[in-house]
């Protein structure tokens, strides 16, 4: 297999999926029972669309409601009204959602139905700053945790506590609605809790978790953070213990369908999970380790082998690049392989968008370095300077999809020929 099969392997086995990773069978195969009175939708994040047109194309009887995306995209709804706003940080858009969101669900009354149709991205797309907070503030802290190198539960935990809407706020706003909440989850482990920072679902963090992960950080907080995070703690979470909250898509089943796809094209799988964190170059460290014992062994996997892995890594943005923990995975890949031959891979974000580009990531081939260098382009360099963004644009190797509109994390894939 050359260089160019190789690729085309790997980008058709991405494509396959977030093909896999389609919210519209799992919305359709858990439609609520109907409720005597009202049925109001509101679907948030990267899969809001599909969401909600496959709800309303299936429901029987009356129904209203908003789907929250990100600005741009497009929908053939009719009794849903489409609110667009900005991703990954919150805008003036966010907060307009939010407030729409809890309006509405304000109205809601015992004999009513909730249906809330949650995705990833949901955490910007609807922000309404918590009681004293500026929305620049909020955005500003957002902005520093995404370049600090927390973890997904890290930066939602902040979110949910310096919200007006997450945590649980939003189920709170309803009442005693009934809630149905179906997600498409793009967390390690699926914690209905964390994705979207759970507007629907009880948390379980506190103030304190909060507070502890934002000095952690070293993080210069305003006065109003610190005065909402040391006030009591308000009511979360739905008042009704007949809610059901279930997750309908989740990466493992996207690397099922990936697997058997796989071993269609004679590839040996070798599987590490869908939880995997940490620093992208770190990780990337290990699975060329991985890769490179396999090329030389033949072992715990057997030649032409695929190792697959998703999870979401974390970027600690130092040097003046864009980040993007995909594609930082990749060229901190590349740098460690050195350029040995018969190893290649594919590190790409299913929803479309790594870090704050709208790029899913890259594409790394025993040649990359040296292409590199022949641009005049210093890998380790643009390693250092975070540039992964910069390094694979100029060799033409970009993952790039547009949005999937959907969204089950990252989806990593080496082989080794």
């Amino acid at each position: 297999m050359n260089d160019r099969q190789a690729i085309e392997t790997l980008r058709e086995l991405f494509a396959f999926a977030v093909a896999a990773a389609s919210p519209v069978a799992g919305v359709l195969a858990n439609l609520p029972d109907p409720p005597r009175g009202r049925t109001a939708v509101i679907a948030l994040g990267k899969a809001a669309i599909p969401m909600a047109e496959a709800f309303e194309k299936a429901w029987r009887g009356p129904l209203e409601g908003i789907a929250i995306a990100p600005h741009g995209q497009r929908a053939s709804l009719r009794s849903i009204r489409l609110l667009s706003s900005s991703h990954p940080v919150p805008d003036a858009a966010s907060l307009v959602a939010a407030e729409a969101a809890l309006e509405l669900a304000s109205t809601l009354r015992h004999d009513d139905l909730l249906v809330a149709l949650i995705s990833g991205g949901g955490s910007s797309l609807m922000s309404k700053p918590a009681a004293g907070i500026s929305l620049e503030e909020k955005r500003a802290i957002g902005k520093a945790l995404l370049k600090s190198g927390a973890s997904i539960a890290e930066l939602n935990c902040v979110r949910k506590h310096i919200s007006g809407v997450k945590g649980g706020l939003l189920a709170r706003a309803a009442g005693e609605a009934r809630i149905c909440t179906l997600i498409v989850s793009d967390v390690p482990g699926d914690d209905p809790a964390i994705v979207a920072s759970g507007p629907t679902v009880g948390d379980q963090t506190s103030k304190a978790d909060a507070l502890a992960i934002l000095k952690r950080y070293a993080f210069d907080l305003p006065p109003s953070v610190v005065s909402c995070l040391a006030a009591p703690a308000v009511a979360r979470g739905p008042l009704r213990g007949d809610n059901v909250t279930k997750v309908i898509v989740s990466p493992h089943q996207s690397f099922a369908a990936v697997i058997a796809e796989a071993r269609t094209k004679g590839l040996d799988v070798l599987y590490l999970g869908d939880r995997i964190e940490g620093e992208a170059r770190e990780v990337a460290k290990v699975h060329a380790g991985i890769a490179q014992h396999i090329q030389q062994h033949k072992t715990p996997g057997s030649k032409p082998c695929l190792l697959l892995s998703g999870g979401e890594t974390a970027v600690t943005v130092r040097g003046a690049g864009r980040g993007g923990r995909n594609v930082e995975f990749a060229l901190a890949f590349a740098v460690a392989l050195a350029g040995e031959p018969g190893i290649f891979a594919l590190s790409a974000d299913s929803d479309g968008i790594d870090g704050m580009e709208q790029i899913a990531g890259a594409v790394v081939t025993p040649s990359t370095l040296q292409r590199a260098r022949n641009f005049g382009i210093d890998p380790a360099f643009s390693l250092e300077n975070n540039d992964g963004h910069g390094f694979f644009e100029a060799l033409g190797d970009q993952v790039i999809t547009g949005p999937t509109q959907t969204n089950v994390n990252d989806v990593r894939a080496i082989m080794i020929t």
